[in-house]
């Protein structure tokens, strides 16, 4: 009877165990679909914003460009924006491109083709190579240098050798691309350098 009984409690508890492991497994794939879309490499909201941001950057000179005429290959290629501010695209020649955003320009080259080329142009333009940016004043080595995204200014003091034993560490003076002054600005670890920038950094008095 003692072992009928174990019998009975051995059969119920494997039940339970088999039971308890489907919930379980159920609970997983519930949190698995829940998480799939990262899973799967859906990009992140600050990859997002950085894709809206480089629709909304304003191109200059220098700026080379990758333009896709999607199903028009002769009409796609890789391009620069001269020092006029200009580029020549296939079929319309020169147009302006200093001033003008990603977006701005490929809605402008699509609406020209619209115009007797073609009936329903899909255009798709990207910055590959952004323009430079300059350090000038108390480095050691003052110059042109090749803008990577995300740099700041104290990345950029580094690719110019450092700072002079005279320099002010405190602020330095930035020129955007697009504007005439520039502008004190006090230096942290953060402060980022945009295409075009022109960076001095001034002499410290003692």
């Amino acid at each position: 009877m003692q072992a009928y009984v174990q019998k009975i409690f051995s059969v119920f508890v494997t039940i339970l165990m088999i039971t308890l492991g489907m919930a379980s497994h159920a609970q997983a794939q519930v949190a698995g679909a829940q998480t799939a879309p990262e899973a799967q490499g859906a990009p992140p909201a600050s990859a997002a914003l950085a894709s809206a941001d480089a629709y909304r950057y304003i191109m200059g000179a220098d700026d080379k460009i990758r333009v896709i005429v999607f199903g028009e290959p002769d009409l796609s290629g890789e391009f620069v924006v001269n020092g006029q501010g200009t580029v020549a695209l296939p079929l319309i020649g020169e147009v302006k491109a200093a001033g003008l955003t990603v977006t701005q320009l490929q809605e402008q080259y699509a609406s020209v083709l619209r115009e007797g080329y073609l009936k329903d142009p899909r255009v798709s333009i990207e910055v590959l190579t952004f323009r430079p940016f300059y350090v000038l004043g108390e480095v050691s080595l003052p110059g042109e240098y090749p803008y990577v995204n995300g740099m700041t200014v104290m990345n950029a003091v580094a690719r110019a050798q450092g700072f002079t034993y005279r320099a002010n560490k405190k602020k330095v003076f930035i020129k955007s691309a697009t504007t005439e002054q520039e502008r004190a600005v006090e230096l942290t670890s953060t402060l980022t350098v945009q295409p075009g920038d022109t960076i001095r950094v001034a002499e410290r008095y003692f």
